[in-house]
């Protein structure tokens, strides 16, 4: 049976936020920020390079940026970026040259041509007419378009529509020519407009004012505040996200059988995703797992592998320390709970 999703569209101390509820529990949570919201693209202009790291820094309205692996920018250039995450306090805006243009059945690639269907659509004739649809919306255009998975149950007319709403701003986009000074070109999306754009098709909308409250999504954010994690089997982990790094710790709790620590550390490799996206979390992540055996470690990384490929925020598994810790890259595409909620 498939679980009931509900989608309820707020504001938390003026701030618009979104909540997926599945099932009745918090599955994600988006809420505004004061930095440049990812997606945010900026004609910026090229400051200074940076010295065997292949990157440069960048003028924008907002601030300094830094975009990674650019050749042949010389400093005063003009170049379009687009904003790819938070930026640490003190920090550039994280941006990149590849700038995409996202909508709930479209991607447009400027720097990318070609045609693509995203693979979860497998019915091939389904595949042939979305094709169909890709030629005749995108004209002439050399740009590229990638449809996404949620054209599998959309109507060809709102397709349509979509995929040549996105190729005229893109167009626009890519084509302004208005100036030679720093400026933002397109403000990224919002909780609600990003809702809409990633999360699937609710069983239940709520929107009225007051949502959060009547849907008890403010009860789940109020126990996102504290660390503590409790796990199935009667096992507990602890979040806490330091200036350097976030720390996961995981205990067993009262199981104290031969297997505990492998099925406490599979639990959490099972909630870690849901957990860093609710609380906003990201950057460099170590794990210090429950003890077990050595030859247990491959079972954990293929749990810990098969959870993260469910999830939207580019995560890299970077393997085990010396010490035996685990750990992870995973981009800062939100900003933390702890700072949006004070």
């Amino acid at each position: 049976m498939t679980e009931r999703i509900t989608i309820a569209l707020d504001h938390l101390d003026g701030r618009e936020a979104a909540a997926l509820m599945v099932g009745g529990q918090l599955d994600d949570l988006l809420i505004d920020g004061d930095t440049p919201r990812p997606g945010t693209i900026y004609r910026a202009i090229a400051d200074r390079p940076v010295k065997g790291q292949g990157g440069m820094f960048l003028r924008t309205p907002d601030g300094n940026a830094f975009v990674r692996q650019v050749k042949g920018i010389a400093p005063g250039q003009a170049l379009l970026v687009q904003v790819t995450g938070h930026a640490e306090p003190g920090k550039a805006i994280p941006v990149t040259a590849r700038v995409l243009f996202k909508s709930r059945y479209a991607i447009v690639t400027p720097e990318a041509p070609g045609h693509n269907v995203s693979r979860a659509i497998r019915d091939e004739e389904r595949r042939v007419r979305l094709h169909e649809i890709a030629a005749e919306a995108m004209g002439a255009s050399g740009m590229g378009l990638i449809l996404r998975s949620a054209c599998a149950g959309a109507g060809d007319d709102e397709i349509s529509a979509d995929i040549a709403q996105m190729r005229e701003v893109a167009e626009a986009v890519t084509g302004d020519d208005a100036g030679r000074g720093p400026e933002k070109l397109l403000d990224g999306d919002g909780p609600h407009a990003r809702a809409w754009r990633d999360w699937p098709l609710p069983d239940a909308l709520e929107r009225a004012p007051g949502c959060f409250a009547e849907s008890g999504v403010l009860e789940r954010i109020d126990d996102l505040r504290a660390p503590g994690v409790s796990l199935p089997g009667g096992a507990n982990a602890c979040i806490e996200p330091t200036r350097a790094l976030v720390a996961v710790d995981v205990n067993t709790g009262p199981d104290t059988s031969p297997a505990a620590g492998l099925k406490a550390n599979i639990a959490l490799a099972r909630a870690l995703p849901r957990q860093l996206r609710l609380r906003g979390l990201g950057g460099q992540i170590t794990l210090d797992l429950a003890p077990m055996p050595k030859r247990d470690r491959r079972v954990f990384e293929d749990t810990l592998r098969a959870a993260f490929r469910r999830d939207d925020v580019e995560t890299v598994l970077a393997g085990w320390t010396p010490l035996g810790h685990y750990e992870l890259q995973r981009q800062r595409g939100r900003l933390p709970l702890t700072e949006v909620m004070r």
